[in-house]
């Protein structure tokens, strides 16, 4: 009876074989058949007539061949190859074997070949087989007797080449079963009634006795070798046994009577005989007739799983088994009767439903991993399993169920369930898997960082995001849900860990408020990331790091910009404290920056161990930058960092004059430089008072004093009028000869003292300031109150150099009420006093004119009229006597002939000309060919006129000139 440790189950579907009939058939029946075995695609039948029969799927007989004139009691084919061995006895000869070749026929008879014939020797004594086997090379074979006598057979059965036999094992038990056991060497294990030995057929303890393996033999037909694990199944009344090499392998209870035993597949097929009480049997029979012979005659199958330790199939059967076969992957059963009964295993998903109506859960996966079924398949069953755990209230083996089904699991099937506050821990595991196994999307990182929240395992938090290795879940998304939760340090070490300095620096700055830390982390990255994050958070460091932060813009955009590095050096002895101050405030910046997150580009050094034993251990951050450690980068446009500073002048000015300072800085990128800086300058002293503005205006009129310096004149004189900056207007103005344009921007201020300084220091390459200066001067009481002497002093420069008529000057005092005939009375007088003179002088000079023109007249008119005498007795040209040939001329001058260059020629002496006068004349005549030529020329008239002072004295010079005569003006 099987124990109740083993559950029971209906895995294979039975039925009847409906065995042919008519002429051909096999009959099966105990009389019919001596013996049954199954071959790899047939079923061979022995008969007590010495026939074989070959049995086909059809279990109709395509081949019947006598192999034997005796009983075959035993038939078994050599598995892989085509080679059948038959044996035949009776008690009055010894058995005779046949090795036969199904590939082969005889020509005359058709029937297979028969390829040896022996006689197995038992010592001339004639005692059944009851154990028979050969091994899988048909090398040997064993024979054993019911005197207990094993006899080996060696040779080649193929080619009948001859063979040996020998008694290898004697016993006084007889023989119950004989099985091969092929490894490395090849053993024969022999069971009798009382013991299971081994005896070494090959290798080094080959001819050494039979080894005892247990002191329990067994029945005939109650071992077997299993295929598969190559170890010998015992079937006795209280277990089934296993054997191997070792001995003993394992055992298996499973109490009753035995009497077959078989193994198919993962199966031990067992035939359990009659129960043989006498008393009962005598009772039936005598009241049962029939029906109590078939009680006594029934059998029970039953197929074990010894690994799993359950009962695929069990049944009684009316009849007796006389048979056990496996073949077409299916069992059967011979009973004495002659009735063949089909055992067809269930499909395993039939098995699994069986399982699953019984909710044995447990033996379904171990069943699925016994036949390896495929890992979808597996997945089902652990979620079906842990569904039944979910509801029976076990959670926690539950969600044991369901990891092992994660890779084929929807998980938001099993998230739901895990929902409540009750069952988080259940969720953090399954959440954590998922991260595990690659599976998680970021809401399931988001709900699995919601749920460390809640429970606030901040353990659990650091270790789900400190785990080494390759990153497991959503980075953006842990990052936001530690930042939303509050673990701040949590998503700057993710930030870190995975190089994303932005985040890193806004959650230093954003969340943590750790200005001077995010300074310290920004001046440790390379160029291109420093950058980015100083143009994002410039203006917030800036208010709280300014020292520092400007001088990362300076380092920057000098070109000067070289990345900190550091190493945490372990110091046994404590680290000697430094006074306080800028340095000191850095370094615990750092230091604290060092503890939370690992800094960049950071190594680790540890210091000596003292020989005497260590200290505290106590750790500092160094910096380790090499001056020449450079690293090459294109250096942005200053200007876009120019709206980093808003807010913070002082600052910029620092940064601009940094600029300005380095030779680093293009040439061309120093024009906005400067101008934003004159504008800042300018800016500031508009916001400052007093000193701080005289400050603020000396350092703009400095910058733009100097030499060279590339500001645009429209920018100067653009930022000075916003800023009311009257010193940059004037100096441009100065410099681009606007000096009118300076006089009046003072006058325009009221600045009366400005405007005389201006007139002094332009007036006597401007003139025409005076008549401006006059006009302003006397444009208010109180002006005019300003300038005291000044007004007179102007007055006298007009009239000392004829910048204005007087009748000018008149009219310019007269336009208001402000000048008095005091103060122009000295001009006046002047001024009439000189005209009178000149008007007397001009009358002098008329007469004059008129004399001299008169004595012209009539010289003109005597030497026409009159004759002349020429008194001169010395030449006029070279002094001597005058003698003969002599020139004179009307003008009174005579000379030699030979002077004059004349030879001969009355008309060469009429063309002679007085040498004296002859440049006179020639000057005359050139006056008279110009004034000529220009009287023509009315466009030079109309220019003079233009741009003369006075226009009548202009004309009056020009018609002189002639301009008004011949051609007409």
């Amino acid at each position: 009876m099987a124990l109740t440790s083993w559950k029971a189950f209906r895995f294979f579907d039975v039925s009847q074989v409906r065995l042919p009939g008519g002429d051909g058939s096999v009959s099966l029946d105990q009389e019919s058949v001596s013996c049954v075995t199954a071959g790899p695609n047939s079923i061979f039948v022995g008969t007590p007539s010495g026939t074989v029969h070959l049995l086909d799927q059809t279990f109709k007989p395509p081949r019947s061949w006598r192999a034997h004139d005796a009983s075959v009691t035993h038939v078994k084919q050599v598995p892989d190859t085509s080679y059948l061995l038959t044996l035949a006895e009776d008690l009055s000869h010894e058995p005779e074997l046949k090795v036969w070749s199904l590939d082969q026929t005889e020509k005359k008879s058709g029937q297979p070949k028969c390829l040896s014939s022996i006689t197995v020797q038992n010592g001339r004594k004639n005692f059944p087989v009851t154990g028979f086997t050969v091994t899988s090379d048909l090398a040997q074979l064993a024979v054993g007797f019911a005197n207990g006598a094993v006899t080996v057979v060696r040779g080649d059965f193929v080619h009948d080449r001859g063979t040996k036999q020998r008694t290898v094992f004697e016993s006084e038990e007889p023989i119950t079963g004989l099985e091969f056991r092929e490894a490395n060497s090849t053993s024969l294990y022999i069971a009798t009634t009382s013991h299971v030995r081994a005896l070494a057929i090959t290798g080094k303890a080959q001819g050494t006795p039979a080894r005892t393996l247990d002191e329990h033999g067994c029945a005939v037909g109650c071992m077997t070798l299993d295929p598969h694990s190559n170890e010998i199944v015992v079937a006795r009344d209280d277990a089934i046994y296993t054997y191997g090499p070792r001995g003993k392998a394992a055992s298996y209870a499973y109490e009753g009577a035995k009497k077959l035993v078989s193994v198919s597949k993962d199966y031990v097929l067992i035939v359990s005989p009659p129960k043989s009480n006498f008393t009962t049997a005598a009772a039936l029979r005598a009241f049962g007739g029939t029906q109590a012979e078939d009680i006594l005659n029934s059998s029970s199958f039953t197929v074990l799983n010894t690994d799993l330790k359950f009962i695929a199939h069990s049944e009684a059967l009316s009849n007796q088994v006389n048979s056990i076969l496996s073949i077409w992957g299916d069992i059967f059963l011979l009973t004495s009767d002659g009735k063949l009964y089909r055992y067809h295993e269930k499909t395993f998903q039939q098995k699994l439903e069986i399982l699953y109506r019984l909710n044995l859960y447990v033996l379904a996966i171990s069943l699925a991993q016994k036949y390896k079924i495929d890992a979808v398949q597996q997945n089902v069953i652990f979620r079906r399993y842990g569904d039944y755990l979910y509801q029976k209230g076990d959670y926690d083996t539950a969600m044991q169920q369901y990891l092992r089904a994660i890779d084929n699991t929807e998980p938001s099937q099993i998230i739901r369930k895990f929902l409540d506050n009750q069952h988080l821990h259940n969720l953090i595991e399954y959440l954590e898997a998922l991260h595990e196994e690659g599976k998680a999307t970021s809401d399931h990182t988001t709900l699995l960082l919601n749920c460390y929240a809640k429970l606030k395992d901040v353990d659990k938090l650091e270790a789900f995001i400190k785990q080494p290795g390759e990153l497991k879940f959503d980075l953006d998304t842990a990052i936001v849900m530690c930042r939303q939760g509050g673990y701040y340090d949590q998503a700057a070490f993710l930030a870190r860990r995975h190089n994303e300095h932005g985040l890193v620096v806004d959650i230093l700055i954003e969340d943590l408020k750790k200005y001077a830390e995010a300074m310290a982390y920004i001046v440790r990255l390379d160029p291109k990331d420093a950058y980015q994050n100083i143009m994002k958070y410039g203006t917030v460091l800036l208010e709280y790091c300014p020292l520092e932060a400007t001088q990362l813009f300076i380092d920057y955009f000098t070109g000067q910009y070289r990345p900190r590095k550091d190493a945490v050096i372990v110091q046994e002895a404590p680290v000697q404290q430094e006074s306080g101050g800028f340095g000191t405030a850095a370094r615990s910046a750092v230091q604290n920056l060092a503890a939370l997150i690992p800094l960049p580009s950071m190594s680790m050094t540890t210091a000596a161990s003292n020989e005497q034993g260590t200290a505290t251990i106590e750790t500092q951050v160094v910096e380790t930058t090499s001056p020449d450690d450079c690293i090459e980068y294109e250096v942005s446009k200053p200007r876009v960092a120019f709206s980093a500073f808003i807010d913070h002048p002082d600052q910029f000015v620092t940064f601009l004059e940094a600029l300005i300072d380095s030779e680093d800085v293009k040439a061309e990128q120093k024009t906005e430089l400067y101008t934003t800086l004159f504008e800042i300058y300018l800016h500031q002293a508009s916001s400052s008072r007093a000193e701080e503005k005289t400050e603020w205006e000396r350092k703009a009129r400095q910058l733009i004093e100097a030499k060279n310096v590339p500001i645009d004149t429209s920018n100067v004189l653009l930022l000075s009028d916003l800023e009311k900056f009257r010193d940059g207007t004037i100096l441009v103005s100065e410099r681009q000869g606007l000096r009118f344009d300076v006089f009046r921007s003072y006058t325009t201020a009221h600045d009366t003292r400005g405007a005389i300084r201006a007139l002094h220091k332009y007036g006597p390459d401007e003139p025409q300031l005076y008549p401006a200066a006059l006009a302003y001067l006397t444009s208010s009481p109180q002006i005019l109150q300003e300038a005291g002497d000044e007004v007179e002093a102007v007055l006298k420069k007009i009239d000392e150099d004829g910048i204005m008529a007087p009748l000018q000057v008149i009219q310019t005092l007269s336009t208001n009420a402000v000048a008095t005939m005091g103060l122009v009375k000295h001009y006046l007088s002047l001024t009439v006093k000189r005209e009178r003179d000149d008007i007397a002088a001009n009358r002098r000079l008329i007469a004059s004119y008129r004399s001299d023109t008169a004595q012209k007249t009539q010289d003109i008119a005597d030497l026409a009229t009159s004759p002349v005498s020429f008194s001169a007795t010395r030449c006029s040209s070279c002094g001597m006597t005058l003698d003969l040939p002599t020139v004179h001329f009307l003008c009174k001058h005579s000379f030699h002939q030979r002077c004059l260059g004349i030879t001969d020629g009355r008309e060469a002496e009429d063309e002679a000309e007085c040498p004296v006068c002859a440049p006179q004349i020639s000057a005359v005549r050139q006056i008279k060919r110009a004034q000529e030529e220009s009287a023509g020329r009315h466009e030079v008239f109309r220019d003079a006129l233009g741009r003369s002072g006075d226009r009548w004295a202009t004309v009056a010079e020009w018609f002189g000139r002639g301009i008004m005569g011949g051609g007409g003006g």
